[in-house]
């Protein structure tokens, strides 16, 4: 096999060009940090259809194959990548990277229209305004079960929510007051 330098100016082996576009196009669609938040979600894919196709090589009946495939089925079930109309080890062969891409809490946040975009679901979670039922969660790769879909929505001790205002917010009431306003002395 023989190497090629992209336009970008990094060596690469031929055929490749198909794999580093997909992945590019990931990033963007779902505004992840760098290639191995892509890479990650497509190891635990291949562990997830690898352990499926293992499976499905036993025999129907086999008690192995119908504890693990069922399991198996249950969690993908329960994190909302497989329907529960298409509970069969054929159709876990049939997932796509993009389908646990969707059950990140950076997506769902934006679906639901708490941010701007994709990018904005990202720093609001990082920044703690975001929460699953009562947790604040701060990780934009959190996988939200379907249970816990309808529960995500800003944090209650939030500048979005109901929590106080902002360091900048403060600031300007109090220098709009003449300086006559709160004694809070924690700003930079």
């Amino acid at each position: 096999r023989g190497y090629f330098v992209l336009s970008s100016g990094i060596n690469a082996e031929y055929g490749e060009k198909e794999r580093l576009d997909s992945e590019l196009k990931l990033i963007g669609e779902f505004g992840l940090r760098n290639k191995r938040e892509v890479w990650r979600v497509k190891y635990t894919l291949a562990k997830i259809r690898k352990a499926a196709r293992e499976l499905l090589t036993l025999e129907d009946k086999d008690p192995r194959r119908l504890f693990e495939g069922n399991a198996i089925l249950r969690r993908l079930v329960r994190i909302g990548v497989l329907d529960e109309n298409r509970m069969k080890l054929d159709y876990v062969l049939g997932l796509k990277t993009e389908d646990f891409l969707e059950r990140r809490l950076q997506t769902q946040v934006f679906k639901l229209g708490l941010a701007k975009s994709i990018h904005h679901a990202r720093v609001l979670i990082r920044q703690k305004h975001i929460r699953v039922r009562k947790q604040v969660v701060n990780i934009p790769s959190f996988i939200v079960r379907l249970d816990a879909q309808k529960h995500i929505d800003i944090a209650i001790n939030s500048a979005y929510g109901s929590g106080r205002e902002g360091r900048v917010k403060r600031k300007r009431m109090r220098a709009g007051a003449g300086g006559a306003g709160d004694n809070d002395e924690d700003e930079d």
